[in-house]
């Protein structure tokens, strides 16, 4: 396992006491996973009781943090400070290192601080054995490892609860107070981005208080969380909201139209009629789900744009443009980078996914495979993710006086959201914001960013830079088109 400079709490986190905020000693990263970068992280208990103070051991877990210094001249100091929290949940700080270049261009002479929450990357796991890095499958699971992580998980149920968002959300409140208290000398500005769950992540760290921050970005919103249009079991009918727009922007343009002859939606519907009568066309398809793969094709704005031509290519039995686009979502996901601590925390996603963000138990009580086929039989394009929801597997965790809620007040705060996003859509951002500026929250501005779909900083990086230069310098949001 790559060592990781840690600090002690010691006394200051003695179980029973309130967690202090305590400073960071960053050295040189041991690992080559970003070169010059500096690594430290924050010692924290494993659970917090209601009023924010340790339980049990004051040491528990371990909180890794990434910092890549500022790019100005020797001797200068930073112009301000950006901490990037990242989403999920499941997904580690790895996810912002390849796109270093599009942040120091739009936070010039900032510094950038990038933990990965607990139950991610270097950070503590659920499972210590199977998602350490020296496990056959690295910080993934693998084999005869996802058996015996979900065995002794459910062997100890109440381990779910300190894998919580508030739990999450206190560490990032500690780490950010730390740095922040480090000096009593004046210090540079310090900003806030997350995107997709590390918005809802951020939004329930402000919950336990103000942050000694001057400003948030949220990129790509999470909807309200007790509204059922858009939880996390509705996401086939938002993949398929977006992707029916996709559709009806092709039989708009003359050229698209002309290219296919007909409505895309009628052609999409012949295909999906061809695959399901034919067993060697399915083969062709990732994952042997049409829908599913179309679906997929929403993120990516350059495979998005092939999905009209796909669809007339296996219409005529063609597969040149279906290895195009597999090409094309390759090297998307190719630009994200590739490391150690890359890996999704399967197990982290379930916990989480289903004690918060999943209402489909209370609402619909024993709703089955079967029932999901019938909902979604008429949709044309659609998400695994509701199928996966309803395996459970893991325990939950008891929702606690924040969900549901919101932040009392926040820090002047910029959203950024594509109009065409299947994972936290438009309008649920649009109902969230309307809930921040309603309860006079603080100063809330959408900046809409047209034809972007999910996670701004990368989809549509041109229109974040933008966006965020405005931010930083004071000036109104406005509004951008991919």
């Amino acid at each position: 396992m790559t060592l990781l400079p840690r600090l002690t709490l010691l006394a200051a986190l003695l179980a029973g006491t309130s967690l202090h905020a305590e400073p960071m000693f960053f050295t040189p990263c041991s690992d080559t996973a970003a070169p010059g970068s500096l690594c430290s992280g924050l010692n924290v208990p494993g659970n917090y009781d209601a009023q924010g103070r340790a339980v049990g051991d004051a040491d528990a877990m371990h909180v890794f943090v990434r910092k890549f210094a500022a790019d100005v001249p020797a001797g200068k100091s930073a112009k301000g400070t950006l901490w990037l929290v990242a989403g999920g949940p499941g997904e580690s700080g790895a996810s912002f290192y390849s796109l270093l270049p599009a942040l120091r261009r739009s936070f010039p002479g900032f510094e950038f601080l990038i933990p990965d929450h607990r139950g991610t990357g270097h950070s503590s796991r659920l499972c210590k054995v199977e998602e350490s890095e020296q496990s056959p499958g690295g910080r993934a699971l693998a084999g005869a490892e996802w058996a015996s992580c979900f065995k002794g998980i459910n062997l100890m149920p109440e381990y779910a609860d300190q894998f919580s968002i508030t739990t999450a959300a206190r560490d990032l409140k500690a780490l950010i107070e730390g740095e922040r208290g480090k000096s009593k000398r004046k210090q540079p500005p310090v900003y806030v981005y997350s995107v997709s769950y590390g918005t809802q992540l951020v939004l329930r760290t402000l919950q336990l208080g103000p942050l000694p921050v001057k400003g948030v970005i949220f990129d790509s919103l999470v909807p309200p969380q007790t509204d059922a249009r858009w939880d996390l079991s509705q996401r086939s009918h938002v993949v398929n909201q977006v992707g029916m727009q996709v559709l009806a922007r092709c039989d708009a343009d003359a050229a698209c139209h002309a290219a296919l002859g007909e409505p895309a939606a009628s052609l999409y519907r012949r295909v999906l009629d061809k695959a399901q009568a034919d067993p060697a066309l399915l083969a062709k398809i990732p994952g042997k789900n049409l829908k599913h793969f179309l679906g997929g094709m929403l993120d990516v704005p350059a495979a998005r744009a092939r999905i009209p031509y796909l669809l007339h290519d296996l219409d005529r039995g063609g597969e040149a443009e279906l290895a195009a686009v597999r090409a094309t979502l390759a090297e998307a996901a190719a630009s994200l980078g590739s490391y150690p601590q890359s890996p999704l925390s399967i197990p982290l996603v379930s916990i989480i996914s289903n004690s918060e963000n999943n209402l489909q138990p209370s609402l619909r009580p024993g709703w089955t495979a079967a029932d999901l086929d019938r909902e979604e039989a008429d949709l044309l394009l659609t998400s695994p993710l509701p199928r996966i929801l309803l395996g459970g597997g893991l325990p939950t965790y008891p929702r606690d006086a924040y969900f549901g809620a919101l932040p009392a007040k926040v820090p002047p705060t910029l959203v950024l959201q594509g109009t065409l996003d299947p994972k936290t859509p438009y309008a649920g951002a649009q109902a969230q914001v309307q809930a921040l500026v309603q309860s006079k929250a603080g100063k809330v501005a959408l900046s809409t960013v047209q034809n972007a779909p999910h996670f701004i900083l990368w989809t549509a990086p041109a229109c974040f830079e933008q966006a965020s230069t405005r931010f930083i310098t004071g000036k109104p949001a406005q509004d951008c088109t991919l």
